[in-house]
């Protein structure tokens, strides 16, 4: 991203909550078959860093950069690496669409959740391609919201999924931008026959997880920057986001639901 883009969900607790919960094995398992020892490894839009401390451990000894727009993240990712004693990873502040390495720096680099917020996801695929190796990957994985789908149905959860969409057509990024990697890639100029293009869910559906992802739904209709840009852009007002919250915490509170997650994911060898 940079400061042409605009971040729908922002940095809230309850969003940092869900990004800290992001492990390798839940959100990069398409990609951890490829990694092996001695990898350099770039993490773009690294969040708090969850991901990109797991993916260090993979590649160790070689060294792994996250990197992410936002300072205050940057620093809890720092104190993440700290806590968890993983001396190969460091963190900075970047812009994807103008990554600070020379060409060819990477034996590997990362995206994830992070096209579907961008106004130019090709042209950031272009950037992502610059820096990795000859013989190198380019890995990305992105929700795709029109395919989530859930149980029991609600009203209030289709009201939810409804402004989403709207929100991000007026931040002019692509909700749905899972199904739309390939097409992305392919568009940046990446080899066809170094593709490999696959599928993978989140799915929330024990009492615990359900409890989790609608508590954490229910906030951030209300306080994160989904809410503040929902309103600015006059698309939802208080009441309206706290009919969403209301539908959130009902969802959760069913023995029945059921909760699905669809990403589309690609693995590009250079």
């Amino acid at each position: 991203m940079n400061t042409q883009d605009t971040y729908t969900h922002g940095h809230s607790e309850a969003v940092l909550r869900s990004h800290r919960w992001r492990t390798a094995e839940n959100s990069a398992g398409y990609l951890l078959p490829a990694l092996v020892g001695g990898q350099r490894l770039l993490d773009v839009g690294c969040g708090p860093g969850t991901i990109t401390i797991d993916l260090a451990g993979r590649v160790a000894p070689g060294d792994v950069i996250g990197l992410d727009l936002s300072e205050a993240v940057v620093d809890l990712a720092r104190a993440a690496a700290r806590a968890a004693g993983t001396p190969n990873v460091t963190f900075q502040v970047g812009d994807l669409y103008a990554l600070p390495f020379g060409d060819a720096s990477f034996d590997v680099v990362h995206a994830h959740q992070v096209l579907q917020h961008l106004t130019d996801p090709v042209a950031a695929l272009r950037e992502l391609r610059r820096v990795a190796r000859p013989g190198g990957l380019v890995a990305v994985r992105d929700a795709d919201y029109g395919t989530m789908t859930w149980y029991p149905p609600s009203e209030g959860l289709d009201e939810w999924l409804a402004l989403y969409h709207e929100v991000t057509a007026a931040n002019r990024a692509q909700a749905d931008a899972g199904r739309r990697l390939l097409s992305w890639v392919r568009a940046a100029g990446y080899d066809p026959a170094g593709i490999v293009a696959s599928a993978a869910s989140w799915c929330y559906a024990s009492p615990e997880a359900r409890a989790w992802w609608a508590g954490l739904w229910a906030e951030r209709s209300v306080s994160s920057d989904f809410a503040v840009q929902a309103r600015a852009y006059g698309l939802a007002d208080d009441v309206a986001l706290e009919h969403v919250a209301a539908a959130w915490h009902a969802w959760g509170a069913h023995q029945d639901g059921w909760f699905a997650v669809q990403h589309g994911q690609v693995l590009a060898r250079i």
